[in-house]
């Protein structure tokens, strides 16, 4: 639970959250303990500590603030949880783009000895060499047993060199967002449906897919559908979009398995790199 995206209806204090709804302006307060109380009664498998996610860029003072109450919270947060046979809470670290916090805040965490860790407060404004150095200091301090969870992240080229730096699971609301923009992702990179070099292209997005959005349907009429702002073309561009991330991610573990993933993960970066192909 992040609570970045509220920060114009809130107020932070030791003890937790406060709250303004968006829609009626209600007043609503979160706690560490209150927030674990909620995940489980959605009977979430994974259930996430309360945090302080600070935008970037951010002074030090202010990044430090966060990252020790995010991890007093994760202390109350864990005691909350307790012991849930088959479920797990994850600790968050925090640090925005400080090596030195992220450090602190990563061993302070693996010290709880959690079920899994998350690293957040990334992709959040800065650039992606800052993630990656960001995710180059986390990762070696996290333990090598536990799940590690990159949070809001990210675009296939992300996702792929995030893994490389020993992340393995990850969330985005990319794929969908980008489907309802007439954005594809696809092995030759990102397409815009809305060009107009696809207005008349019999082709399909790419004739080798699994998904049939991509395999089944000429690019002339997913142009046509993004452009009329057709609700059918949002729902084909995000199956597409959600097809292919999942592809990417099947390919990634049978490289990992096969001890071969530094070699595949050249095979798809160059595919992207060579581009969609040529307009009629």
């Amino acid at each position: 639970f992040q609570v970045m995206s509220l920060s114009k209806l809130r107020k932070l204090s030791e003890t937790g959250v406060t709250f303004r709804s968006h829609i009626d302006g209600a007043r609503y307060e979160m706690s560490p303990e209150r927030s674990i109380e909620i995940q489980g009664l959605l009977d979430s498998d994974i259930q996430m500590q309360l945090d302080e996610c600070t935008a970037l860029p951010a002074k030090p003072k202010e990044i430090e603030r966060a990252m020790e109450l995010s991890l007093r919270w994760a202390e109350r947060c864990k005691t909350a949880f307790g012991d849930q046979p088959g479920k797990a809470m994850f600790g968050i670290v925090q640090g925005g783009d400080s090596a030195v916090m992220r450090v602190r805040s990563a061993q302070a965490l693996a010290a709880m000895d959690l079920k899994g860790y998350a690293v957040g407060g990334l992709a959040v404004g800065e650039p992606q060499a800052v993630m990656l150095e960001m995710l180059d200091i986390t990762c070696p301090e996290l333990p090598a047993d536990r799940p590690r969870y990159l949070m809001g992240v990210g675009t296939p080229d992300d996702i792929l060199k995030s893994v490389a730096r020993g992340i393995e699971m990850f969330d985005c609301v990319m794929p969908t967002r980008a489907g309802r923009h007439g954005l594809a992702y696809t092995r030759r990179g990102k397409i815009n449906l809305r060009n107009a070099r696809h207005a008349d292209d019999p082709r399909p997005l790419d004739e080798e897919s699994d998904c049939p959005a991509a395999r089944d349907y000429s690019r002339a009429y997913l142009h046509h559908l993004a452009r009329s702002q057709e609700s059918l073309g949002a729902m084909l561009l995000t199956w597409n979009n959600l097809s292919y991330y999942q592809k990417l991610m099947q390919d990634i573990r049978a490289a990992i398995e096969a001890k071969a993933f530094e070699t595949r993960a050249a095979e798809i970066s160059e595919g992207w790199a060579r581009g969609d192909l040529p307009a009629l």
